[in-house]
């Protein structure tokens, strides 16, 4: 190829590029505008009881950062806060225990001093899981064990072990629901932004999430795209029911949006959007954390699918690569058509970033490293590609889930569903019989009075391990490896 056929190969390039953007730009969703926040609310005439659930393998590094925020919640209805330690072996239950104890010490000094607002706050249950099924990730499976134990609460807030929660996040959540009828809603939540790498990384995550599923179109009832973000997802326990549980989608890697597939296909009204009272604590220090947290699950996204990942990687270089490379070779041959053609691609896919930069209070001058962040995710889902190839699948804290078939739903399903209780429990060796954050026997009592917990349990307990789907007893050791997030 000539020099001449070389630059007239990258003009047509260029100007396929500039195309592309301003297609994307004016046609795809608004996928890149920040707008989509909790929608207008108002206040239930009766505040509808919710259960919260955090799954949590070897979390206890971040739950004195997380935890506290959900113990503290002021939420007016009935409310109960479960934490499914998935076999961990960090210590996760009893750190979780003794944050409870310590909010439960500070509500009584702050009563004491004539706090009345110390009565409020949210009490908590720990329950082990079992070892998952064949066919389920740990974490569904942890999750399982959560909305079981919800019992009949109207609401479950999905939240995970490394999200925090400020004041007044629980009531919004409800108050969007009912003010608008929702069966699921999910917000990102801002995560780290404290390193270069994860300035560098971690905003262009969510843009590319947005990209793939616009949340303007996953929130219209009759769009056939539907997303959730796992870190925060209030949902309808009585649409997760209909629409099949969690067994329909046991076997998801990427659960977040599995779930609210199947929450919308059934008939349920889901919405997605940014957050402003919802934050990720969990450190991405290095590049490594942050690139296994893409390679993990990048070529999952893309079904596992070769012609996918290739169709994928010509479209990341053609509109990431391109628009620099027109703009460099054309500034240095002396091409002003081409130098045009590609910084006017650059500029306006910079300028479909700025609001996410914005977002994460970032320079506006950090929206021109798109590409730059483009190819290193590019690089991370071809290393995603490769590690399926290996047989690594996607891991996650030495779990690793690759491509093989999950057990029929009428396997799993069949049983009566029914939650193992404290006073069967202590009728079984291999049970240890719940206590409390205040050390009281489970059989009774209430941390604070707000309401109790499914079927005869209570906020405070702390449950002895379950199987959520038979009741069948299982050992209390815990099972070897980790969670997939």
């Amino acid at each position: 190829m000539t020099g001449q056929t070389a630059l007239t190969v990258l003009t047509d390039a260029a100007i396929i590029a500039l195309a592309s953007w301003v297609s994307l730009a004016t046609c795809w969703g608004g996928y890149w505008r920040t707008d989509q926040r909790l929608p207008s609310r108002r206040t239930p005439a009766k505040w509808p009881p919710v259960a919260i659930v955090v799954p949590a393998r070897d979390e206890a590094a971040v739950l004195p950062l997380t935890l506290p925020t959900l113990l503290a919640q002021d939420y007016p209805g009935p409310v109960t806060l479960v934490l499914v330690d998935d076999a961990s072996t960090d210590g996760t239950s009893q750190t979780a225990r003794d944050l409870a104890a310590q909010e439960l010490a500070r509500r009584a000094a702050a009563r004491d001093a004539g706090d009345t607002a110390a009565l409020g706050g949210v009490g908590l249950t720990v329950l082990s899981s079992t070892p998952p099924p064949a066919g389920w990730t740990g974490k569904l499976w942890a999750l399982q064990h959560g909305v079981e134990f919800a019992g009949e609460a109207e609401f479950v807030l999905l939240t995970d072990a490394d999200i925090a929660h400020r004041p007044g996040s629980l009531r919004a959540l409800v108050e969007a629901a009912t003010t608008h009828r929702l069966d699921m809603v999910s917000q990102m939540a801002r995560l780290n932004v404290a390193t270069r790498w994860e300035r560098l990384i971690v905003p262009a995550f969510v843009y590319f999430f947005a990209m793939l599923y616009p949340f303007r179109w996953s929130n219209r009832p009759r769009s056939v795209i539907a997303a959730a973000a796992g870190g925060c997802s209030l949902v309808r326990r009585q649409a997760l029911r209909e629409a099949g549980g969690l067994a329909a989608v046991r076997g998801a890697v990427i659960d977040d949006v599995a779930i609210a597939r199947l929450v919308k296909k059934a008939g349920g009204r889901t919405w997605l959007g940014l957050a402003e009272r919802v934050d990720s604590v969990r450190p991405y220090p290095a590049l490594a954390d942050l690139w296994n947290m893409v390679a993990r699950t990048a070529y999952t996204q893309l079904r596992n699918s070769v012609a996918l990942l290739a169709a994928t990687a010509a479209g990341m270089l053609l509109l990431f690569a391109v628009p620099v490379a027109a703009t460099a070779t054309g500034l240095a041959a002396g091409e002003p058509v081409l130098a045009v053609l590609g910084a006017a691609g650059w500029l306006l896919l910079a300028g479909t970033y700025l609001p996410m930069i914005r977002y994460y209070r970032q320079p506006p001058a950090a929206a021109l490293l798109l590409p730059v962040t483009a190819m290193f995710y590019l690089a991370m889902t071809l290393d995603s590609a490769r590690r399926h190839r290996a047989g690594r699948g996607a891991a996650w804290k030495g779990r690793t889930y690759g491509s093989r078939p999950a057990s029929s739903a009428a396997e799993l399903v069949d049983a009566p569903r029914r939650l193992v209780l404290p006073e069967q429990a202590a009728a079984g060796d291999r049970y240890t019989r719940g206590r409390d954050t205040r050390g009281r026997d489970t059989r009774g009592g209430d941390t604070h009075g707000r309401g109790t917990g499914a079927q005869g349990q209570v906020p405070g307990a702390v449950a002895s391990q379950h199987d959520p789907i038979h009741g069948s007893p299982e050992p209390t050791s815990p099972a070897p490896g980790h969670d997939l997030r």
